[in-house]
């Protein structure tokens, strides 16, 4: 009977204990400054970032960056977190600071701090740090075998030379590396020693690995705990070593991020037992994670009205990992009672004269995709299958439909190397206005126009091959990546648009680790090659086109602006009128067939937002850049911002425009040099990035499409005689802005 009333004492105790041990915190942080700033002084080797995340004494910063523009008008709790300054932490910080320096070879480095008072109980503590002379490098020594360590191999894993600071971290990380190198082919229990002697007063260290493989290592029994709902064969089949194997690091490596990207396991785990003979017991530990997903929603905007999304996968259909995807979406929902109404689009006036019915119907997008892991027992293969159809609409412009199939064969030559061969038949039909067909397909003849509003096919064979080889998939920091794709179209695969392209997309990075500065450069290359004898008589798709120009390419144009482009004006605005007759011409300016020739682009009267320029492709693309990124000396607050510079330059080669002659002129290559620079916020989902790209302002002389009906009312294209003279503007108006998330390459 006792016990309750002792349990409701212990914890009206523990109550009043915890209260009061918040009022004393609350107390002593009442009577010790806040830390309203923290300086950093004479860090040059070491990265700063290293330093404050081993420190204690914090300055209060803001809570969050959307939470900025309140912090600057108060220094409320709500908005920033608050730090005091606690002395014993001061002392100790101005040791894990020289302990950092002592690692990374700076053995004699000197701190002083000072703490200043800024305001009634606010302070700013400065560390005033003297580096001083590093201790160096003298002798490196390596002991190895050399018939299993090429000489290639042993300068890529030296993380360290002669002359060198004597950086531990970066010691230990280089025994790390021959270590695993020697595991990769084969040698599991290699043993990798270092020894390290140094010389304090003369500042000098030698430096010796010693390097034994012992006895090459097998793979041997192979156990699977963990599995429940997922059968063990269907883990096995996603391994790529098997009991006998020679024992690697990266058939390990492999094989876990072949169990992840199942979508099978939340955790996947594969270690192996301490045993001191080389034929090596692996388990594999995996806890399941749910076999299907369902996800579906509405969805509302001005755009497209109403719409409804639905997607489901399965990670294991038929079992052994066998995956199947679908989605579909459909939109264009109570278009009919919305458009016109309030923030909704008015379709009719976007149609103008032509039948609305049709831009009122439903759009969709629906695909189904099947994908089988381990093609014919193979852990490195796989294939794929899949469904598509679609229906979209852009009102008074084109109406979309779509239908067709894919299959995809991977083989997976070595890690994140996968090499595809993909066939896709699509059959479409674009109902559009002959305008639409000239500026995107540079087909402006009547008879060829009327050929490609039928249903045609769009079925290439794509060879691609991929590597990557950078250290993060966001932003990169080192290494490169690489892909290329070989396409081509013909009778053979059952397509009406045929040709042959080629494309190439490579990037490098290199890094300064201490100071996290990046250095970058980029190339893309192609062409395609229209071939004769289809019922698209030569014209290329704009899908295959080239473009250049917008957030990942030359960022001084915008969006596909860099290459050929014409200029498109309705033909029925107010602004051609008698006022704008070419001087010296026989007739008058008017909206006829006949008269419309006579009108002059380029009269003062005409607005020149009146003007859409329109990029037409090339069918050759060159394309390079470099960039240079570092982090901005903002202080901790602004930590995660960094600073880029950069130069892109390419070149679009000549397009296909047959039809109208006055078009030829804007086929020729289209060359660029930008300059630009910008800021990167390192964000949890990647880098959120903001580029301005100087434009080089160079006017040009586009011709002009417009469209006039006839007597009868048919729509026929016009290019004016004259072109107009187009360029991007001048000061400001130069600076082109461009927001995203992710690199630019």
């Amino acid at each position: 009977m006792h016990a309750p009333s002792y349990l409701r004492a212990v914890l009206l105790l523990a109550t009043l204990s915890s209260g009061l041990f918040a009022q004393s915190t609350r107390d002593q942080e009442r009577e010790a400054p806040e830390v309203r700033g923290l300086i950093l002084k004479g860090v040059k080797h070491v990265d700063v970032q290293e330093l404050l995340k081993s420190m204690s004494t914090q300055s209060s910063k803001c809570r969050s960056l959307l939470l900025r523009p309140f912090c600057l008008a108060s220094h409320s709790p709500t908005f920033e977190d608050k730090h005091y300054l606690d002395r014993a932490e001061l002392r100790r910080d101005v040791l894990r600071i020289r302990l950092i320096y002592w690692k990374r070879g700076y053995r004699e480095t000197q701190v002083d701090t000072t703490v200043e008072r800024t305001g009634p109980k606010q302070v700013r503590v400065t560390f005033n740090i003297h580096e001083n002379e590093p201790t160096i490098i003298r002798k490196l020594t390596l002991t190895y075998d050399s018939t299993l360590i090429s000489d290639r191999t042993r300068d890529r894993l030296m993380l360290l030379r002669v002359n060198d600071p004597v950086d531990l971290v970066m010691l230990d990380s280089m025994r790390i590396l021959f270590q695993n190198q020697f595991w990769d082919i084969g040698y599991g229990d290699a043993v990798v020693d270092t020894s390290l002697v140094v010389n304090d007063s003369a500042r000098l260290a030698d430096v010796a690995f010693t390097m034994t493989p012992n006895r090459r290592t097998t793979v041997g029994t192979v156990t699977i705990v963990g599995t429940n709902r997922v059968n063990q064969s269907t883990v096995r089949k996603s391994l790529t070593f098997k009991s006998g194997d020679i024992f690697r690091q990266s058939d390990v490596l492999d094989s876990q991020r072949n169990l992840y990207e199942s979508n099978l396991f939340r955790l996947a785990a594969i270690f192996v037992p301490p045993q001191p003979d080389s034929v090596k017991n692996v388990t594999i530990d995996v806890t399941e994670a749910p076999l299907h997903e369902v996800r579906y929603g509405p969805g509302l905007n001005n755009i497209d009205f109403g719409q409804f999304q639905a997607h489901y996968t399965s990670y294991n259909m038929l079992g052994g990992a066998r995956r199947l995807d679908v989605d579909g979406t459909i939109g264009n929902l109570f278009a009919s009672s919305l458009q016109g109404r309030g923030f909704f689009r008015d379709v009719n006036a976007d149609v103008g004269d032509q039948r609305v019915e049709p831009y009122l119907q439903p759009t969709y997008n629906a695909s189904i995709d099947f994908r089988q892991p381990a093609f014919l027992q193979r852990p490195k293969d796989a294939f794929g299958v899949g469904g598509f159809a679609h229906r979209a609409i852009n009102p008074g412009v084109f109406i979309d439909r779509g239908y067709g199939g894919q299959a995809t064969f991977t083989r997976t030559l070595t890690t994140r190397a996968p090499v595809s061969l993909n066939y896709r038949y699509e059959r479409n039909r674009v109902e559009a206005g002959d305008v639409y067909f000239c500026v995107n397909y540079g087909v402006c003849d009547t008879l060829t126009i009327r050929t490609l509003r039928g249903t045609q096919s769009l079925s290439p064979l794509t060879l691609t091959g991929f590597v990557d080889r950078s250290d993060q998939p966001f932003s990169p920091t080192k290494g490169y990546v690489a892909r290329v794709d070989i396409e081509h179209a013909s009778s053979l695969t059952a397509s009406d648009y045929r040709y042959n392209r080629v494309f190439l997309d490579a990037a490098i990075y290199g890094h300064r680790s201490r100071t996290k500065q990046v250095y970058s450069a980029h190339l893309r290359a192609g062409f395609v090659r229209a071939l004769s004898g289809g019922t698209d008589n030569g014209a290329i798709h704009p899908r295959k086109r080239f473009y250049a120009g917008g957030a990942n390419s030359v960022r001084g144009f915008g969006e596909s602006q860099l290459g050929p482009r014409i200029l498109t004006i309705d033909g029925d605005t107010t602004v051609f009128n008698a006022s704008t007759t070419i001087p010296g011409a026989a007739g008058s300016c008017g909206l006829t067939l006949e008269a419309i020739k006579y009108c002059n682009p380029n009269a003062p009267s005409i607005q020149a937002a009146k003007f859409t320029p329109q990029p037409l492709g090339g069918t050759s693309l060159l394309e390079g850049g470099v960039e240079y990124r570092v982090p901005l000396p903002l202080g901790q607050t602004f930590r995660n911002f960094v600073g880029a510079i950069f130069i892109d330059a390419g070149i679009v080669g000549r397009g296909q425009i047959r039809g109208v002659q006055t078009l030829s002129a804007i086929t020729h290559g289209t060359t660029a040099i930008t300059p630009g620079f910008g800021i990167r916020y390192q964000s949890p989902v990647g880098p959120i990035r903001v580029d301005f790209g100087i434009n080089p302002n160079r006017a040009e002389d586009l011709s002009v499409v417009t469209a006039v009906r006839d007597s009868t009312g048919q729509v026929h294209i016009v290019a004016l005689p004259t072109a107009r003279r187009f360029s991007h503007g001048g000061g400001f108006h130069r600076l082109v802005l461009h927001f995203s998330i992710g690199e630019a390459y």
